[in-house]
């Protein structure tokens, strides 16, 4: 009875401790997470030969964590202003460029049916409000840059130590059930690094695609459409709706040619993807399915904002893996001849 006590004693104060740190267990799973995921990048720098040479596993993290900054820094620096200048001019052209879509609406024989001015006053205020709490928001995120470098140390100590600390997570369990545990990470561990390298491709394809068709139609704000194309490619059906709903409204404010051309472009964009970039890049990797995605994205976000967003989908990839392996009942010792017998 005593030792009950102490038991339910520290769980108490263990998960009190975890409530104070939950900013900093959050920051150590993410980390942990991202290390997980990139982990296969460094082995296959590892596997690098020059002559009779390969780098060590030190130095294959520091070519990996060179390479993502530079490419980060890329990014704030040639890509990041121009949509941050798209986005100012968009909260700012918004007031004037509304009542102009909604007199090429009122022309359309529905027009009245579907109350275009309440729908437009509408459209307006939501948009609006969300573009100037965007830019609003945006030292916010800036703010955030210790949490990033926090993040980054956390990753590379992850990666050059984390296998000592998985092995010794491990070794609380029985040795019977530790290989069964240690086979299940592992594949959870490939599922997880090859659906995140899959679909950042798709989403690389398409927002790069994207703003390239939409600069060349001459569509407004085509470098922040693209990129939202891109990034809204993470959940299935639902993004692409939305977002194409987006680019083909900022569109049509200049011409109703522009808006037929940019969902042709999303019509022929959506048969290739589906017939040959999704089988081909994410035929080694298990999908999940698109409502399990939209519901993790959901309860990341709420959770944990972008960051929750962000390892979202990863976690719920190893919470799929998990509960295949311990919960799934699966019928495997049904004989053969129990099936029924065709005709």
């Amino acid at each position: 009875m005593r030792g009950h006590i102490l038991f339910a004693v520290a769980l108490v104060l263990a998960l009190l401790l975890a409530w104070r740190l939950l900013a900093v267990l959050e920051l150590v799973y993410v980390s942990a997470l991202f290390a997980v995921v990139l982990m296969p990048a460094v082995q296959r720098i590892m596997q690098l030969k020059i002559r009779r040479w390969s780098p060590s596993r030190p130095l294959a993290i520091i070519a990996l964590v060179l390479t993502v900054v530079v490419l980060l820094t890329l990014f704030l620096r040639l890509g990041l202003p121009p949509v941050l200048r798209d986005l100012k001019n968009f909260a700012e052209d918004l007031p004037q460029r509304i009542p102009v879509l909604v007199a090429k609406i009122k022309r359309l024989p529905v027009a009245d049916k579907i109350g275009v001015d309440s729908l437009a006053e509408r459209s307006e205020n939501m948009v609006s409000s969300t573009a100037q709490y965007l830019l609003a928001s945006a030292p916010l995120w800036l703010s955030k840059v210790f949490d990033l470098v926090a993040g980054l140390i956390l990753c590379v100590y992850f990666m050059l130590e984390g296998e000592f600390a998985y092995y010794y997570f491990l070794s609380f369990f029985h040795p019977k059930s530790r290989e069964r545990l240690a086979r299940t990470l592992l594949a959870a561990d490939v599922r997880m690094s090859k659906w995140l390298l899959g679909q950042g491709s798709l989403m690389l394809i398409l927002g790069v695609t994207s703003t390239i068709v939409f600069s060349l139609l001459h569509v407004r704000y085509a470098i922040l459409l693209g990129l939202l194309m891109g990034l809204f490619n993470i959940i299935p059906v639902a993004g692409g709706v939305f977002t194409i709903l987006l680019a083909a409204g900022a569109a049509a404010i200049d011409s109703w040619q522009k808006m037929v051309g940019v969902l042709i472009f999303y019509a022929i964009y959506t048969q290739i993807e589906n017939a040959y970039l999704t089988p081909r890049i994410m035929r080694s990797s298990v999908n999940l399915p698109g409502l399990a995605v939209l519901i993790a994205l959901l309860a990341g976000s709420a959770l944990a904002g972008v960051v929750g967003a962000l390892v979202a989908v990863p976690t719920a990839a190893l919470l799929a893996v998990l509960i295949d392996e311990y919960v799934v009942q699966k019928d495997t010792d049904e004989p053969e001849d129990a099936l029924p017998e065709e005709g």
